[in-house]
Formats: structure tokens, sequence, C-alpha cells
């Protein structure tokens, strides 16, 4: 009898020192952070002056003494909002960390331009402006401000279509409603004083028109 009740104690017995030890196994460890590197640009150099521009000839062969005459702000639909001649004064932090840069202290002439990872036509053109950033290198600023995105949303598109120039987070949409615009995409052309020339939300911008607007409104010759 005795052996017999022995037996079925056996089993019960390894099982509750299987379930105690198991019990006392570490816990599995939490899931790492996202710690891949931002594909844009630090911001540091937003606020340091360009090189020296070549400004376009005006009709009669002149170079004007300004990278943009004052009578070549734009009007109608894409011009600047009526007291706008300078940006909002606002200061957003840079996507790669560091200081926040103040959009009044970027040195232009300058393209900023507004995109959100959810907007097709901010895909289609954000490669155009990765181009201008490269060909224009040294005299124009090229800035990328995200809006109403998410930073892993915002970090994706920035690796899939290699773009490298610094961006901007304003989760808030503060920039559009500063210019008093609601439209997405939507780019503006600072010229060398700091002054707000174009704002532009007429869609996607190709490497054409994105230099057409540069040259008409900055002065500036880019190859498209």
């Amino acid at each position: 009898m005795k052996r017999r009740l022995a037996a079925l104690l056996l089993p019960l017995a390894l099982l509750a020192a299987g379930c105690t030890a198991s019990a006392g196994d570490p816990t599995p460890p939490e899931p790492r952070k996202n710690t891949r590197p931002s594909p844009f640009a630090a911001c540091a150099a937003l606020t340091a002056p360009p090189a020296a521009a070549t400004p376009t000839p005006t009709a009669s062969g002149a170079v004007p003494s300004g990278a943009v005459p004052s009578a070549s702000v734009s009007s109608g639909a894409g011009a600047a909002p009526a007291g706008g001649s300078v940006l909002p004064e606002l200061t957003l932090p840079c996507f790669t960390g560091g200081d926040p840069v103040a959009l009044r202290d970027v040195r232009g002439p300058a393209v900023i331009n507004l995109w959100a990872s959810w907007c097709p036509p901010c895909r289609k053109e954000l490669p155009a402006f990765q181009r201008l950033s490269e060909r224009a290198a040294g005299r124009l600023q090229v800035l990328g401000v995200n809006a109403r995105d998410s930073r892993d949303a915002a970090q994706s598109i920035g690796e899939d279509f290699g773009i490298r120039f610094p961006v901007l987070f304003d989760q808030g949409d503060s920039l559009s409603r500063g210019l008093n615009r609601n439209a997405i995409p939507l780019t503006v052309f600072v010229d060398a004083d700091g002054r707000v020339r174009h704002v532009d939300t007429s869609g996607a911008l190709d490497d054409a028109r994105l230099a057409e607007l540069v040259r008409e409104h900055l002065g500036l010759v880019v190859p498209a």
C-alpha cells in the first residue's frame, strides 16, 4: 500500500518542482526602443549664413544689389499673408535633437517645406527638395518642417526617400497657423534678409518648378 502511495505521489512532486523552477526563471526582456539614427541633418548650420549667392541678372544684364528686389514679393493666392514680411516668431525642436531653432534666426536665402508622411503630394515632392539641397549647397538653405505627424512615420519617410536636409518637428502645426494657411504641402521662400517672398500652396513641386520659383523669388539660378 505504501509503495503504491509513493508511486502516486512522485509525479506530483516532480510537477511541483518544475513549476517552481519555471517561476524562478528571469522575466523576458522588454522590447528595445527604436535606436535608429535619424536620416536628417543636424540643425546647427541653419543659423550660419550660406556662401555668397549668385543672383539672377536683370533684363538689362545688370546684377541687382540684393538677392531679390522689393518688387518681387508675390501677390495673389500664393502671396505671403498680410503683414507676413517675416517668418512667424516661432521656435521648433530639431528632429535630430540639440538646441531648438528659432525660425527668424534661419539665415537666408532659404526654402522651407512643410510636409507630413501621410500627405501624398508631400511624399511626391520631397525628393525634389533633397536634390535642390544638393544642387544649391552653400548658396541656399533647404529646411523641412514635419507637421501633424509622428516621429516614427517621419523618420521612415526620410529613410525611404533619402532625405538628408535638416528637419524641424512641428507637432502642433504652429507654422501653418502662423502663416494663416491650412494647406499641406506648403513651401516658404525666404530671402537673404529674412523676408518671406512667396508662400506656395500649389501642390507637389517637381525639380523644374522648384528651380523656377527659386529663381523668381530668391534670384538664384539652380539647375533643375
